[in-house]
């Protein structure tokens, strides 16, 4: 004789899962920092979970679901730019600059003081050579890194 088991489903036809001490469920473990196999420890009625055994770390905690933990945003800080003084050093540079405007190429060679025209970022003027081929530009809205003498 074959014994049938009825398993129990809600309304729609989804399979309900049986919750109770002993059983196994997935939890948010706060000490290992991930959602991790649990076995329940304690429930508050019966169908609410209070607490939880972390089959990893051994440790017991209240449950705390899975699709509900809170997870920590990652934010990333932008640097602050020196807009202000930098469109007002602009100025200053370019009224002071003798040299002639030339269009910027990785190519070319360039000089403390040259003006440049770089097709994204305008018209600048070379404030530091930092490198053989590494420039520092003073635009209008920011300074920049470019490479020259490739």
């Amino acid at each position: 004789m074959v014994k049938l088991t009825i398993q129990p489903f809600n309304k729609i036809g989804i399979m309900i899962k049986e919750i109770g001490v002993g059983k196994e469920t997935l939890s948010y473990c706060s000490k290992c920092k991930l959602t991790l196999s649990h076995i329940i420890a304690a429930m508050k009625d019966l169908d609410t979970i209070a607490k939880v055994f972390c089959k990893t770390c051994k440790a017991t905690h209240t449950y705390k679901d899975p699709n509900k933990a809170s997870k920590k945003k990652v934010v990333s800080h932008r640097r602050k730019t020196e807009m202000r003084s930098n469109s007002k050093d602009w100025e200053e540079a370019m009224k002071q600059a003798s040299s002639e405007l030339q269009t910027y190429s990785p190519k070319g060679k360039f000089v403390k003081g040259d003006i440049i025209e770089h097709p994204k970022f305008g018209q600048g003027i070379i404030e530091k050579l930092l490198d053989k081929n590494k420039i520092e530009v003073l635009f209008k809205d920011n300074r920049k890194v470019l490479v020259h003498n490739i």
